[in-house]
């Protein structure tokens, strides 16, 4: 690298021309806003999160659909979620025999039923 190369790579970096304060200082400016606005996004971005139930209950809709008609299956969804838990729990026990939901209900949590009942309950 020459001399005149040299003075070509520290002059792209001093900021002492008043031009070149100011294209720094956008720089600056500008990281700054993209950083905020990350954070900002990913803020919202929690809180856009869907309940664990809704996730939980996805498996569910496979069988029993998304709304109050479903084909040949039990409606879950607007249920009361104490009467949706019992029913989970006996299936979960195998106190209503050895059948699919069985084996659903024993994949499944104390608290993923809760929250699988609690979603079901406030669907309409």
């Amino acid at each position: 690298m020459n001399v005149r190369e040299k003075r070509r790579a520290i002059a792209a970096f001093d900021c002492s021309r008043k031009g070149e304060r100011r294209r720094v200082t956008r720089c600056i400016m500008l990281v700054g806003v993209v950083a905020v606005m990350g954070i900002t996004d990913a803020s919202s971005a929690e809180n856009q999160v869907s309940p664990t139930g809704r996730l939980l209950a996805s498996n569910c809709s496979q069988c029993h659909g998304t709304n109050k008609a479903a084909a040949g299956f039990d409606a879950l969804v607007g249920k009361p979620a104490n009467k949706l838990m019992r029913k989970l729990e006996k299936y979960q026990s195998g106190a209503e025999g050895e059948g699919i939901m069985t084996r659903h209900a024993l994949g499944y949590t104390d608290q993923q039923l809760r929250d699988i009942a609690q979603w079901l309950s406030g669907q309409r």
